[in-house]
């Protein structure tokens, strides 16, 4: 198993609820050798501090609309070799960080990438892809699910999304870290353009999984209608100052900007916007690409070293359990799963009803994971409408699934 010493970093504004969740599932990661580094606003700080374990947290105030700022502030904080980063709306499966730094071992691996899970905790909400020479994601086709090492050809990256990646820390700090005029959105993908610049290699890991759930923030609501583009702009204005050459800038703006206006048609369309809210946002898109040509691009000077030691987490190796159920048990039985958690497990609650609803996946506050869907329901959308299983076999069929990220079968040597 590789051993180098992780830093796990949360950056959260305004959302405590979501990021003791966060914290929770961390709490359970089936690594040996890490620490939590959580740069967050006054609520985030009080909430982390409830938690159990709060004392073997590295809780670090912040409280600006930043999302660079706070990370770099987050690496100066973090002595781990490598710097592992993910949002406080996701949660970790158990054994993220033993997949997702496994290619580390390898001296050319520079950056990591995991695939996040979406709302219903089944589908793939993003899994892998490179970069264009404007920053532009393009799909890539992996084969299984073994991690793939990849060098991308000239004015290319490899992407990794923001709420499941990992760097060495010494190439982040060689970097200068995160760009500060990037305040939110953009911010990876220029360290990714900027990393493969340099000729870093980066491993994309299948197996390293988070669920994301797009928690309402202040450019969002919760069903991810915007409510500000300001920083849109502002972050595409910033990112083509760096890496598109001049001629060639107006254009791609003035396509982008066509885009977010078709994304917000479609948004009223549906009834989720009105007519006076799409002025609103493209003049503040537009206000924010005109802020962005003026930010300063200048790198920040981030510490060599940490400002304090390495502060071990004190994970538990945990067994891994799935707990079978159905509607009419599902009080009793989220009794049962707390008392297992509370022992010490790692907890599954599949609840199945006699039906073919397709099935949904995520994790309780409380500690443990709930999935919930019919007997004879879809898991992955890619299956048969229907599939007759008895409930022994339907739940040999999802530990079976499940297995490798969540823990089953697996046990942990330090």
């Amino acid at each position: 198993m590789n051993d180098l010493p992780v830093s796990v970093v949360i950056v959260s504004r305004g959302r405590p609820q979501s990021l003791t969740r966060t914290l929770t599932g961390i709490s359970q990661l089936q690594y040996w050798n890490f620490e939590v580094v959580v740069v967050a606003d006054p609520d985030g700080i009080a909430a982390a501090e409830t938690l159990p374990f709060a004392s073997d947290l590295k809780l670090v105030p912040f409280d600006q609309p930043n999302i660079s700022a706070a990370r770099n502030l987050g690496l100066t904080h973090a002595a781990g070799e490598v710097i592992a980063f993910i949002d406080d709306d996701a949660v970790p499966e158990p054994m993220w960080l033993c997949h997702l730094i496994a290619p580390a071992t390898r001296a050319d691996v520079a950056a990591m990438g995991g695939y996040v899970r979406g709302r219903n905790g089944i589908s793939f909400q993003w899994t892998s892809a490179s970069l264009d020479e404007t920053g532009r994601p393009q799909a890539l086709a992996l084969d299984g699910q073994q991690a793939a090492v990849m060098t991308p050809p000239k004015g290319r990256a490899i992407k990794t999304e923001g709420t499941n990646m990992a760097f060495r820390r010494d190439v982040l700090i060689e970097l200068g870290g995160f760009d500060p005029a990037f305040h939110y959105f953009l911010d990876e993908t220029d360290l990714n353009m900027r990393l493969a610049r340099v000729g870093h290699a980066t491993a994309l890991v299948p197996l390293a999984e988070v669920h994301h759930g797009y928690a309402e923030n202040r450019m969002r609501t919760a069903s991810r209608v915007p409510t500000d583009l300001f920083d849109i702009g502002a972050s595409w204005a910033v990112f083509h100052r760096k890496h598109v050459p001049e001629a060639d800038r107006e254009r791609l703006w003035q396509g982008l900007r066509l885009e977010q206006r078709h994304r917000l048609l479609r948004l009223m369309q549906s009834g989720h916007l009105e007519p006076r809210d799409i002025r609103r946002l493209m003049k503040r898109l537009d206000l924010g690409h005109a802020d962005g040509l003026t930010r300063s691009l200048a790198s920040p000077d981030l510490p060599k070293h940490a400002l304090k030691p390495f502060l071990p987490f004190p994970s538990v190796a945990r067994e891994s359990i799935m707990i079978l159920s159905r509607p009419a048990r599902a009080r009793q039985d989220r009794a049962r799963a707390e008392a297992q958690v509370a022992a010490g497990r790692i907890v599954t609650l599949l609840i199945l009803s006699p039906t073919a609803m397709f099935h949904q996946l995520g994790f309780d506050a409380q500690g443990f994971w709930v999935q919930k869907g019919g007997l004879f329901g879809k898991v992955n959308r890619n299956e048969p409408t229907i599939r007759i299983l008895t409930r022994r076999k339907k739940r040999e069929r999802e530990t079976a699934r499940v297995a490798s990220q969540r823990g089953f079968g697996h046990e942990r040597t330090k």
